[in-house]
């Protein structure tokens, strides 16, 4: 069986699709009014029509009708299809109950880390731990703007908020280490690092 690539965008549309058949312009006006671009990117339309082509191909959802607004463009209303349905429910066990590897920017930086100066990583890090401080914020603000909403339907933000708290503490962390030369590194010590754990040199002692 062939395996279909799944994305959050994907399931975004094949969710929607199951309460109504939409067209794309719909679609990513009620992720953004329902909050779910907060853990879903549409900044991009090229990106959800070129999702929904691919849904199309995979026989995921079909054409329903197609309309027209006054002054507006023909709009394509698609449909979930039966099997779009199954894939749907498939792709939300798997990701609620499978660890997935993902790879993020901040990671791969995070990795580098002897590329700058330690005290250039401090400051750039005291710099990311105020931008979380800002989020947490604005993430306070909405929780508290939607207190009549059901939990149920806030919980990708509470989600977004305990990885940014916990995210925090972590860089305050590391910055306080650095400040303190607890972490630090100098060319001299990275040579003396590299040779250490090569492989190469450890072929040569063999």
């Amino acid at each position: 069986m062939k395996l279909i690539k799944r994305s959050p965008i994907a399931l975004a549309v094949l969710a929607m699709l199951m309460e109504e058949p939409l067209h794309p312009y719909r679609m990513q006006r009620l992720i953004k009014e329902r909050g779910k671009d907060e853990v879903i990117n549409v900044t991009q339309r090229a990106s959800l029509y070129q999702t929904i082509q691919r849904l199309e191909r995979e026989g995921l959802i079909t054409p329903q009708k197609t309309v027209r607004d006054d002054k507006r463009p023909e709009r394509t209303v698609y449909e979930i299809t039966e099997k779009g349905r199954e894939i749907a429910l498939e792709w939300m066990r798997a990701i609620l109950s499978t660890l997935t590897r993902e790879y993020p920017e901040f990671p791969a930086a995070m990795s580098f880390l002897p590329l700058l100066a330690p005290s250039d990583v401090a400051s750039q890090l005291e710099l990311r731990a105020k931008a979380i401080e800002s989020e947490l914020r604005r993430i306070d603000e909405v929780l508290q703007e939607a207190q009549t909403v059901p939990r149920l339907f806030l919980l990708e933000m509470e989600y977004l908020r305990v990885l940014h708290a916990t995210e925090l503490s972590w860089v305050n962390s590391i910055v306080g280490d650095l400040r303190a030369q607890r972490i630090t590194w100098t060319e001299e010590w990275l040579r003396q690092i590299a040779a250490k754990f090569s492989i190469d040199s450890k072929l040569d002692q063999d």
